[in-house]
């Protein structure tokens, strides 16, 4: 072998020492020059005796009826903070945190952080259609606490957000005044791969809505009134069904009548607010808004 300087040939401190060299391993290919083979090899030998899919993990996993719920309750494809997920789950917020932390290191779910709260949703369609083929082999499962299951579904159907209505009441109400052209200037949807400053949950700032000399008109009409002086078109990202409902001025003051009417209670020890049968006469007729429980 020439060594790295012309006419000197490269010798071991084993040759230079006396001793005889060392015998070639036999079995041992050659090292190749280039073309990054070893590693191809390397691999293909470690997949080649890998073993079967650990289904007992995932079924560990899932074996726990909290961690169950909670990815039910991101079935629909949202992201929700942890508090919700825990009164979805029925287990307190420390047991949520654990359960969510599993979940997230097993690849089941994202987490995301919008301000001072995280945001977790599930890490895509192939965990979705998981849940979905579990479902059809699984049974039904019968409801035990009627207070666990009510709370949680009461926050999503109607709530209050400061001085303005959220949930599914808040962003019904929105999308009906949008498509009967009393507000003008969006859609009432928030899609977070063009927001710039709107988030999941909170204010919202990308959109201008305006009110329409007819939706004065009708509003009015159903006695709703708002102080001139504050803005009376403003909208927040409701953080349970991701989309816009109406705050500022106008929202205040649709809140207040809908409750000055009896259509709407408020819930003692929470946000929630419960529709009466006259409220959910008078939404039907007047804005055609009818909820499902």
């Amino acid at each position: 072998m020439r060594g790295p300087y012309p006419g000197r040939v490269k010798t071991s401190p084993r040759e230079r020492s006396g001793a005889a060299p060392r015998p070639a391993t036999t079995g041992t290919a050659a090292r190749p020059s280039s073309g990054g083979a070893p590693h191809e090899e390397t691999h293909n030998a470690v997949a080649a005796h890998r073993g079967d899919a650990d289904l007992a993990a995932v079924g560990a996993l899932l074996a726990d009826p909290g961690r169950c719920r909670v990815l039910l309750a991101l079935d629909d494809g949202r992201a929700l903070p942890a508090t919700l997920l825990a009164a979805e789950a029925g287990v307190a917020p420390s047991t949520a945190s654990g359960h969510l932390r599993k979940l997230v290191d097993a690849g089941m779910l994202t987490v995301e952080r919008h301000g001072r709260h995280r945001y977790y949703r599930l890490a895509g369609e192939h965990v979705a259609r998981l849940l979905e083929t579990l479902a059809q082999l699984s049974p039904a499962q019968p409801v035990r606490s009627l207070r666990r299951h009510t709370r949680a579904q009461a926050l999503r159907r109607a709530r209050t957000c400061y001085d303005h209505l959220a949930g599914r009441l808040g962003v019904e109400l929105m999308r009906v005044l949008l498509e009967k052209g009393h507000l003008v200037g969006g859609d009432g949807l928030f899609d977070p791969s063009v927001a710039e400053r709107d988030r999941l949950s909170g204010s919202g700032h990308d959109i201008d809505y305006r009110l329409t000399p007819q939706g004065e008109t009708f509003l009015a009409a159903f006695g709703v009134t708002w102080p001139p002086r504050r803005a009376a078109v403003r909208y927040c990202v409701d953080w349970s069904e991701q989309r816009h409902h109406l705050s500022g001025a106008l929202g205040r003051g649709l809140h207040d009548r809908l409750l000055t009417l009896g259509w709407l209670t408020r819930a003692p020890a929470s946000r929630a607010v419960h529709l009466t049968e006259a409220g959910r006469a008078g939404l039907a007729d007047t804005f055609g808004v009818v909820l499902t429980d």
